[in-house]
């Protein structure tokens, strides 16, 4: 492999971990305030139990997506310094504040885990609120780089030279919000549907009807709720998603779709894979006119085809299933997530069926393979650039040769790091069971948060 390949590689590796950790790291958060917000009203211990619980998960994957985003950073310079002259020149906004919402984060992380007896209630969701918000910020602003990427603004690059620098039109690029919005949503869907499957597997382990299935059933309709919001909105997203994509990469959307011949009344295609020599979606459904409607809001939109642009600025036409599997499991998400609702408050059943018990086990890795398909599709999507239609991916990259040798000394890190932090939250939660737990809780001598045993 050249070395742009193998550099692509390696950081792609690099940020394919690293996006576990950080979306579940966004996620949690939200899911422990919530727990947290219950207790606070109904005083009923198996919800501050819930938070303990999911804080130290949190407290362990924060200690693995810290070292990976600092791997991330460091090969952003090592390996792209052509991007970094301009990043650094441009947006040093986002990487700047967001040093800030990382020590919000941390801090009042550390005040729940450590003080969470010792301070009043409104001080304990204030604390949680803090956390939420610092790592969602984190998210954002790192996500932000990402946007500009797509849309670049604040500065003209003339012959080599970057002029009419504007940090804040580059902060604030066109594709800011609509890249904020959809990994804010998408990463509190995958928090959910962590917590969900974690709860549904416990369930199918516990007798039903036992203390231990009760509390993982309170656990998995809170998760449900909160997938079911987030999963509905970040379809809506996705409606806004392509808009912006007809507006900014319109080859992007087209590669996508597989749609070759520019045209109004579009259709959307569902399935299949796009085949270049045919130049059509083999084996999928099309939905007429609906790529059209998904574009502009209206059935006549024209949606400009790929035979519009060079054959060498194609994105590669792979994104088309990619950009499926995110659909269908984000539609997969919203369906279980009001069937497991339906279930338990509108047919009041109890007992859960043991097929849907193990779908819902399902749901959690899938939601990461929907996160991992859209980051990778996002990414790719935009080749060849690096920025959009200013910097080629070729020309950003280091020139520097034997990169292999260091990607496979990274990737023993990355299997390294990944068998121990499923090491570690295994033998912490089977060293602390619930019913350890619910005996700290309510034998009010034995702090609940304070113990690290």
């Amino acid at each position: 492999m050249d070395n742009v390949l193998i550099a692509r590689s390696l950081f792609g590796t690099t940020m394919a971990f690293h996006i576990i950790f950080a979306t579940i790291g966004v996620g949690l958060p939200l899911m422990i305030l919530t727990a947290e917000l219950i207790y606070q009203k109904t005083k009923n211990y198996e919800y501050v139990v819930m938070a303990k619980r999911w804080t130290k998960a949190f407290a362990v994957l924060l200690g693995v997506g810290i070292p990976t985003g600092t791997i991330a950073g460091v090969q952003l310079s090592l390996l792209w310094p052509g991007f970094m002259e301009v990043i650094g020149r441009v947006m040093p906004l986002p990487f700047q504040i967001e040093i800030y919402a990382f020590f919000i984060e941390a801090l009042f992380m550390s005040i729940y885990v450590y003080a969470a007896e010792r301070i009043s209630p409104w001080l304990r969701v204030l604390s949680l609120i803090l956390v939420a918000l610092g790592a969602l910020a984190s998210a954002v602003l790192i996500t932000n780089v990402h946007a500009f990427q797509g849309t670049p603004a604040g500065f003209r690059y003339e012959n080599g030279q970057i002029v009419d620098i504007d940090p804040w039109a580059a902060f604030f690029n066109p594709g800011f919000a609509v890249t904020a919005l959809h990994v804010a949503v998408s990463a509190y869907v995958v928090g959910a549907f962590i917590v969900a499957s974690v709860s549904a597997f416990k369930m199918l382990r516990n007798e039903y009807g036992s203390r231990l299935y009760r509390f993982h059933q309170k656990a998995l309709m809170i998760s449900l709720v909160m997938g079911g919001i987030f999963s509905f909105l970040t379809a809506i997203n996705g409606h806004a998603a392509a808009q912006y994509l007809h507006e900014y990469q319109p080859e992007k959307l087209a590669a996508a779709e597989g749609l070759f011949e520019t045209q109004s009344h579009a259709p959307l295609a569902i399935g299949g894979f796009t085949d270049r020599e045919t130049q059509e979606v083999k084996w999928g459904i099309e939905i007429p006119w609906a790529l059209s409607f998904l574009a502009g809001n209206s059935f006549d939109t024209v949606v400009v085809g790929l035979n519009d642009f060079p054959e060498e600025l194609w994105p590669p036409l792979f994104i088309h299933t990619l950009f499926n599997v995110m659909v269908f499991i984000g539609t997969f998400l919203i369906l279980i997530a009001l069937l497991g609702i339906a279930w338990k408050w509108i047919l009041k059943k109890e007992q859960w069926p043991k097929f849907f018990l193990w779908i819902l086990v399902l749901s959690g890795p899938l939601a990461i393979v929907a996160i991992e398909c859209g980051w990778i599709f996002a990414c790719t999507g935009r080749q060849p650039w690096v920025i959009y239609r200013i910097l080629k991916t070729a020309d950003a990259a280091t020139s520097a040769t034997n990169l292999g040798a260091i990607s496979i000394l990274f990737f023993s890190v990355y299997i390294i790091l990944g068998i121990a932090v499923v090491s570690v939250l295994l033998y912490y939660f089977r060293k602390n069971t619930v019913l350890d737990d619910f005996e700290r809780a309510e034998n009010k001598g034995i702090p609940l948060y304070g113990s690290n045993s």
